[in-house]
């Protein structure tokens, strides 16, 4: 008897996409989700896939949380849109309460669509308030994919070729990267040498007077799931205050629980004046903001910045749940918890590997560095264990300056058991 052979049910969307989709929209999965719930994605054939990316450090709540989806059922069928023509209680309601987990005097609040627009309201913000148009960003960074942004991104070349000129007066200035600098046995060493550089900068480049801020991801994401030792931000926060200069906190991928805290610079104790967030902050919807102190915000004049889709209510609706779900079932104190097991595991697996070079994370945001023979870093033992993993049906990404690291970004109420499969298909991936 001849069996029938199996169809793949993604295929003819694939072939759609292949046809309709602008092929610059990269993705990293050649497979078509059509649900989702908890820490899984299934796709058109009912294959399920353990889900370690979470749309970029999104789901941070997991898929399709009953309490997200309730807020935005009800929200869709009472109010889906007023854009700046009238207020309206959800925006109002969250920024109340965005207010309220931000660290220190942070209490004016902006609402977007996007991380890439935070940073765009947040470059205008310091630049009008304080007249100063110099803005100091740091190697490896990455700040979203608009021409500012990209002009402050640096995490690869080829999110910035060919789209010069790009917006000017930004000076870029190494972060404590220790693995791959002179001091991997000496942090401090590698921070202090960071930090000297700004002497060199304000001597040679631009007057510190001349500079309106410092923009800076607490544990850089895209650029490689980099950890800087913790006296980093500190030290970013005295030369600020030395300076007369504002210090813009990018925590759009480390936001909301991730590192095991509600927010990444509240592990060193730093309170900047402008902090950026996005990704996980509506549990899926597009959102994002930009959040900062009143006395500087007062300074800019009503209209000179504005959205037509920033704060739908929708999206409202679906971050006071998201904040709500994170504080019940204290998600944050989960990451950290999670994340220390799940970090001690991998350093151990890697240990005497040549090919894992570092295994570094903060909470649930963990990455994996892989070399070549000779040490530098490989894209192609990356893109192996990444293959492998998709194979075995685990979705993890990729990231650093030569795609040279894995990221692992799960729901932070990933169950037990779900991260125990988890690292088995990833050791089994990482086993050359």
């Amino acid at each position: 008897m001849v069996m029938a052979k199996s169809t793949n049910k993604n295929l003819s969307y694939l072939q759609m996409d292949d046809e309709y989709v602008n092929p610059v929209l990269a993705r990293s999965a050649r497979i078509v989700a059509e649900r989702a719930q908890g820490s899984y994605i299934y796709d058109m054939n009912g294959d399920a896939y353990l889900d370690f990316a979470t749309g970029i450090a999104v789901n941070n709540v997991g898929h399709c949380h009953p309490k997200v989806v309730a807020a935005v059922q009800k929200q869709v069928a009472e109010l889906m849109h007023t854009s700046v023509v009238t207020h309206h209680k959800r925006y109002i309601e969250l920024a109340k309460k965005l207010t309220e987990i931000s660290p220190g005097g942070l209490d004016s609040v902006f609402l977007a669509n996007s991380g890439a627009e935070a940073v765009e309201g947040a470059i205008k913000l310091v630049r009008y308030v304080t007249g100063r148009p110099g803005i100091i960003n740091f190697k490896g960074s990455f700040h979203g994919r608009t021409l500012m942004t990209t002009a402050l991104t640096t995490s690869k070349l080829y999110y910035r070729e060919k789209y010069e000129p790009l917006p000017s007066s930004i000076f870029t200035l190494p972060y404590p990267y220790v693995y791959r600098s002179h001091f991997r046995d000496n942090p401090e060493a590698c921070v202090e040498e960071c930090i000297s550089e700004f002497d060199v900068l304000f001597a040679q480049f631009i007057h510190p007077e001349q500079v309106a801020a410092i923009i800076v991801e607490p544990v850089q994401g895209e650029g490689g799931y980099i950890v800087p030792p913790p006296s980093f931000l500190p030290k970013l926060r005295q030369v600020a205050d030395k300076h007369g200069i504002l210090l813009i906190v990018d925590e759009v991928q480390t936001g909301f629980g991730r590192t095991g805290k509600m927010f990444a610079c509240q592990h060193s104790g730093v309170e900047p004046d402008v902090m950026l967030m996005a990704k996980g902050i509506a549990g899926g919807m597009p959102l994002s903001a930009f959040v900062s102190r009143r006395e500087l915000t007062k300074k800019w004049p009503a209209g000179r910045h504005g959205t037509t889709f920033g704060g739908n209510p929708v999206s409202c609706a679906a971050a006071l749940a998201t904040i709500q779900v994170l504080e019940e079932e204290k998600l944050p104190d989960r990451a950290a918890k999670l994340g220390t097991r799940l970090l001690e595991r991998l350093k151990k697996f890697a240990a005497g590997k040549g090919h894992i070079g570092e295994v570094r994370g903060l909470g649930l945001m963990i990455g994996i560095e892989f070399n070549d023979k000779s040490g530098k870093p490989s894209k192609e033992v990356t893109d192996k264990v990444a293959a492998r993993c998709l194979e075995d049906k685990l979705l993890v990404l990729t990231c650093g300056s030569h795609s040279q690291v894995i990221r692992l970004i799960p729901p932070l109420n990933l169950s037990d058991e779900d991260a125990e499969m988890g690292c088995e298909i990833l050791e089994k991936a990482m086993t050359l």
